[in-house]
Parts: C-alpha cells; structure tokens; sequence
C-alpha cells in the first residue's frame, strides 16, 4: 500500500473519530437546585441550559436577560403550559411544583434556544 492511500486512510479514521467526540460524545452539565431557586441567564442561550429539581417542592426559576435579541425575549415552558415575556436587565421568576418526574424542556418564544429541566 502506498504512503497516500496510508495517509487517507488514517486522516480518514481522524475525521470520524474527531466528529463522534465533538456531536455525540460531549456529556451534558446538570445545575442540581441545593435549595429553592435557581438563576439562569438568557444571554445567547441559556445558562445553565440544564437543571436538576426535585419533585412535588415548589421551585422557583429566575430568568434574567441580558441579550437584546428579539428570539429571547420570551421563555415558553411547553409542558407546563407557562409563556412568559423577559423584559431586558430585568428578573422575571417562573414558580414550578412538578407532579410527576422526567424530562422537560424549555425554549425561546421562536424555538431556536433550548433548556432542559430534569425532574427527580
């Protein structure tokens, strides 16, 4: 086998390698809620985009933006049926009191930012 045709084959093994760990291999950081409230970010997405709380315990989520992109001027909590405008520089507190535990997400009023809220 020639050198080019060794030098495709392993650049070749590089690239998959490389595009698995940066799509598929990167492990999502959960925020745990230690007490009642937590504070997430709305500048270009959310911060932290994921959160831990804890079942049947009101929880309160405090969104503050400060990004001026029209896309997250809104939170829409699907499944908790919550639609809340956020106002710039300004904290705006969504309370939950989960019912039932699994997987919720969240977005921006267009859908393109996500989050998700873990419920234990």
């Amino acid at each position: 086998m020639s050198f080019d045709k060794v030098l495709v084959i392993v650049s070749g093994i590089i690239g998959i390698v490389f595009t698995y760990w940066f799509f598929l291999a990167k492990r999502e950081k959960v925020t745990e809620i230690a007490d009642s409230s937590v504070d997430i970010i709305v500048e270009g997405g959310y911060s932290p985009n994921i959160i831990a709380i804890p079942k049947n315990k009101t929880t309160k989520i405090n969104f503050l933006r400060k990004d001026s992109n029209d896309c997250l001027d809104e939170v829409v909590l699907g499944d908790f049926k919550i639609r809340k405008k956020l106002p710039l520089n300004e904290k705006v507190t969504i309370e939950l009191t989960p019912k039932k535990s699994g997987e919720f997400t969240y977005s921006c009023g267009m859908n393109m930012y996500h989050g998700k809220i873990i419920v234990k």
